[in-house]
């Protein structure tokens, strides 16, 4: 990745002097709230420019040897990439590791490789070429289908060709190591290889060109907490690195060599900013309680063990969410019974008592093809493929290790145990009774278990297991409704596509439905619901996700002592009344309206 050198004679302004540069301000849409303030870290285009020459047909082997040579080692990067990626927050981390998962699919035995393999030996044309040709046709193929989720892919395609053509031409993907501490990056796009080349403690916030709210970028600012503006027109241009940048998640600003009086502002509103996340440190030890005095569980998301430390510090009252994909990912072999036990144990003696939720894996077959021999195909869309319980229940093996780990984790602290993407009754039927066998099993070879079996829920996630919610709950004893893909799948709407990030929307009519659907469901059959997707960690939907009758959150350990603070001032009553009132409404903008006057409540 590189950067833009400083230009000879203007040397950067020192960020102590602000106002020595006129004051530029830029608009765009603020993902990501707080106030970011630093030196510019610009990042050029990375897009490569492939030569073009023909070939001998004796040199055609050889061309071919470079290229699998590029298409190794892009695997390699990109699974160097997963790990890193597998240090971000819970949201970001998945959404980036199953960005890179599709990238990694690219380069296997699919249409590109193919393409590029024939190219060269019918053209004649050197390994680059080939690559840009077929990189270049598969964009178009795509753009002309009547496939929204195919055309979305264009981006995916091209990024994977770049990849590749970096390789080939011996060009370096450097990383943001070398930017100051503190900086702003400030950028065209940033991809998913980006957003797992950031580190926290030295990025401050950043803004880019292209993005919306809901894109998988905007979601990795949410989730590691960095100021964001995404879609301002005019960056990078004009922007040198070490100028003084401003950058305004809440407002959708970025302000570039701001004035004197304009850096003033934006301290005393970062020194606010501070204020008020110190003023939340008071709340962790007391109780999650309405005004009235009803007790709601704030729970927290895990994706990685390393972050149970914060969860506890943020006074979780247990794990809502644990996900296990981790144990997983970056691995050519599957872990075994006792190595999952032994890690779920450690996160259930960790949180000394209190509940530990552990959804079993929500990944599809082709990103365990390795390990598992090779037997799944690649699909054109993970999300609707062979994954999560149907992966499960299609390889036994898998689920049943999974299954023999957590009951025996079980026996060290309450577990509950969490089915992702359930569709039909008999999912959950088939998995109960797999837990029993396994159960049988251990406590024949005298092995200690949960005593009594771990609670087993469903999650609501497709619109299908919502509108069938009474059905589901007479074999289930709790549900946990992830609203992220629920929104994605009502709205028929890829969140990590920016051309129709915008009409994600969690506020949509439909969704808040099977969202009170899933919850009246629940009440009817007397098990208790939870809501674990980001809409759970927003202070601004506690009110209705109360009246909707959740008592149940699990979220970001970031995000807990808000949701803490909100509800606190919250009145069960009345937050029923408002939220009857928002589900008379037939407009997502109506909906969003209300929400902001539920304020008022606080």
């Amino acid at each position: 990745m590189k950067t833009e050198g400083d230009r000879p004679g203007a040397p950067p302004p020192d960020p102590a002097r602000p106002g020595a540069l006129p004051e530029r301000v830029l608009r765009g849409l603020g993902v990501s709230p707080g106030v970011a303030i630093g030196p510019a870290h610009v990042v050029e285009s990375r897009t490569v420019k492939a030569p073009r020459y023909a070939i001998e047909p004796a040199r055609a082997a050889d061309e071919r040897a470079r290229f699998h040579e590029a298409a190794a080692k892009a695997r390699r990067q990109l699974l160097k990439l997963k790990g890193k990626a597998a240090t971000l927050p819970e949201t970001a981390a998945e959404d980036v590791g199953f960005l890179l998962e599709a990238h990694l699919g690219m380069l296997g035995g699919s249409r590109l490789t193919k393409g590029v393999e024939r190219r060269i030996a019918d053209e004649l044309v050197n390994a680059e070429a080939a690559v840009q040709a077929e990189i270049d046709a598969i964009a178009h193929s795509f753009e002309q289908m009547d496939d929204a989720y195919l055309a979305a892919r264009v981006t995916d395609v091209r990024e994977v060709g770049n990849r590749l053509l970096r390789n080939l031409l011996q060009q370096n993907y450097q990383t943001f190591s070398d930017a100051p501490a503190g900086s702003i990056l400030i950028a065209e796009e940033l991809t998913p290889a980006d957003t797992a080349l950031i580190d926290p403690r030295l990025i401050a916030g950043f803004a880019t060109t292209t993005g919306g709210a809901e894109g998988h970028t905007a979601i990795m600012a949410r989730s590691l907490g960095l100021p964001a503006v995404l879609g301002a027109s005019g960056l990078p241009a004009g922007i040198r690195n070490g100028d003084v940048v401003i950058v305004d998640g809440q407002q959708g600003r970025v302000v570039v060599n701001p004035s004197t009086a304009t850096m003033t502002g934006y301290r005393a509103r970062q020194s606010d900013i501070l204020a008020d996340r110190e003023s939340l440190r008071h709340l962790v030890d007391l109780p999650a309680r309405t005004r009235d005095g009803t007790p709601i569980l704030l729970q927290a998301n895990l994706e990685l063990p390393r972050e149970l430390p914060g969860a506890i510090a943020a006074g979780a009252a247990g794990i809502g969410l644990l996900r296990t994909e981790f144990l997983y990912m970056n691995r050519d072999d599957l872990p075994g019974e006792e190595e999952q036990y032994r890690v779920l144990r450690e996160i259930v003696e960790g949180m000394g008592g209190h509940p530990v939720t552990a959804r079993t894996l929500d990944v599809g077959g082709e990103k365990l093809a390795s390990a598992l021999g090779d037997r799944f195909a690649a699909t054109a869309n993970p999300a609707l493929g062979l994954r999560a319980i149907r992966l499960g229940l299609r390889e036994p093996q898998l689920l049943e290790t999974q299954l023999a780990a957590m009951l025996r984790a079980g026996a060290h602290g309450p577990v509950r145990i969490l089915l992702p993407m359930v569709c039909t009754p008999g999912e959950v039927r088939r998995v109960r009774e797999m837990i029993r066998q396994v159960a049988r099993r251990l406590v024949r070879h005298g092995v200690a278990i949960a005593d009594p079996l771990p609670p087993l829920g469903a999650m609501i996630e497709v619109p299908g297991a919502a509108l069938t919610a009474d059905a589901l709950a007479q074999v289930c004893d709790f549900f946990a409704i992830g609203t992220n893909d629920l929104t994605q799948y009502t709205l028929a709407i890829d969140r990590g596509d920016e051309q129709v990030a915008s009409l994600y929307d969690p506020l949509h009519p439909a969704v808040l439905r099977l969202i009170q659907f899933s919850c009246e469901a629940a009440r009817r059959a007397g098990i208790p619901v939870e809501v674990c997707g980001e809409m759970a960690g927003d202070p601004r939907y506690t009110v209705l996700l109360l009246g909707l009758g959740i008592r149940e959150l699990s979220m970001s350990p970031g995000a807990l002592l808000a949701v803490k603070r909100r509800l606190r001032g919250l009145d069960i009553a009345e937050a029923k009344r408002r939220a009857a009132m928002v589900m008379e409404q037939s407009d997502a903008g109506r909906i969003a309206a209300l929400l902001d006057d539920l304020d008022d409540l606080a």
